[in-house]
């Protein structure tokens, strides 16, 4: 197992996401088989364990801490997260943090990370009503933080305000990976972390499985370079690349992947120059991209002021793969600057070098964002099953 160095602790570079763990026929998490995955894990050297106040309806913490109770408190890292990025009416974190902490039947979180601050929650972040960071400030203090992050999938002006407020992140979780390099600017989210020196942990490192099935010719060509590797291998050898990324968290739902995975991190091989031209051909060839460059002219003569370019680049994305996550950096903009508020001018269209019909890609996202279920809407689901999972343990 390849580690990698924080804060002179060593963490496995591959850490266990506990969000996709494997469930039976009534949704629940299969106990068995997640015991059987975590026994493995850290008989294998994996010692990272990530899970989050909402994941599985609350019902992988409970999971996580009733199995990793059979090893040594020392002998593992525990992260779970704050979940100020759902939509309620009050926020307590002490309530939380108290109620996760005997879930997971510990008396302190190795890592603790605020829930995905974007560009809707940061204001409940950083509201002095709540008190959430300097509540989970003086918890570290008291050492039952060990240390203290956050996660994002925001753009990059709302990830350097947060930095700007809250300097003493010790570290931040991004979405990264190949294909996100470009298609979500990931590239200078960590190009702008690396500078902050904030070491990065990655999530979603093959898309959620996107990047581990890939069309026939992609397959060839890849297995061309690297026929020992699996197709999931090529993501996690792109990120070995990347020398400030000091965790990498996969979502495993069975053995075959925790296999595959573990074979992966059993040594660094990180891709070479055309290895790295290799991947980046297969990313463009999957996102089926209208071609804006982001020069902008469009905006400068918008009488809606409309973050065009922005658009497009969201758009790019759920175009890929539709998804909540997407949509939250529309989500987040007021009426009147969101891809309804196009007034179908055209005078964008005039001046667009690339002779892009914004107007009709505007319309057709405004469209498509009916089809996902809005972030509000998933988190106030996620908040209420948390609640009568609460209520059910007291």
């Amino acid at each position: 197992m390849i580690y990698s160095e924080f804060k002179n602790k060593q963490l496995s570079l591959l850490g266990l996401g506990a969000m996709r763990l494997p469930t039976n026929d009534c949704g629940s998490i299969d106990v068995a088989k997640t015991r059987e995955m975590i026994d493995f894990s850290i008989k294998s050297g994996i010692n990272y364990f990530d899970t989050a106040y909402p994941y599985h309806n609350g019902e992988s913490e409970l999971v996580l801490g009733e199995i990793l109770k059979d090893y040594p408190r020392e002998s593992f890292y525990l992260a779970t997260k704050y979940p100020g990025h759902q939509i309620a009416e009050s926020y307590d974190p002490a309530e939380v943090f108290e109620h996760q902490l005997k879930k997971c039947g510990v008396e302190y979180f190795d890592f603790y990370l605020l829930h995905n601050v974007y560009e809707n929650s940061i204001n409940v972040y950083t509201d002095e009503k709540w008190g959430i960071i300097d509540y989970f400030r003086e918890q570290k203090k008291n050492g039952r933080i060990k240390h203290l992050g956050f996660s994002t999938h925001a753009g990059l002006d709302t990830i350097k305000r947060f930095v700007d407020i809250c300097g003493d992140m010790e570290f931040c979780q991004i979405q990264l990976n190949y294909l996100d390099w470009t298609l979500q600017n990931a590239k200078d989210t960590y190009n702008f972390l690396t500078e902050r020196n904030i070491p990065v942990w990655v999530m979603e490192p093959v898309r959620g499985g996107k990047l581990a099935k890939l069309n026939e010719s992609d397959t060839a060509r890849l297995n061309a370079l690297r026929p020992d590797e699996s197709i999931a291998a090529w993501g996690f050898r792109f990120l070995q690349g990347l020398p400030n990324v000091k965790m990498v968290l996969s979502g495993m739902s069975n053995m075959e992947q925790l296999c595959d995975n573990i074979k992966t991190f059993s040594e660094s091989k990180p891709l070479n120059e055309g290895e790295l031209d290799a991947v980046f051909a297969v990313s463009e060839g999957l996102k089926n991209s209208i071609p804006c460059t982001a020069c902008r002219y469009c905006c400068d003569g918008c009488p809606m002021e409309l973050d065009i370019p922005m658009m497009l680049a969201t758009f790019n994305d759920i175009r890929y793969s539709p998804s909540t996550n997407a949509s939250m950096k529309i989500e987040g903009l007021p009426d009147d600057k969101k891809p309804s508020a196009c007034i179908n001018c055209g005078q964008c269209v005039a001046i667009c070098p690339q002779g892009i019909d914004i107007p009709k890609h505007l319309h057709e996202f405004s469209e498509a964002l009916k089809t996902i279920p809005s972030w509000a809407k998933i988190s106030k689901e996620r908040e209420e099953a948390a609640k009568r999972l609460k209520n059910s343990n007291k």
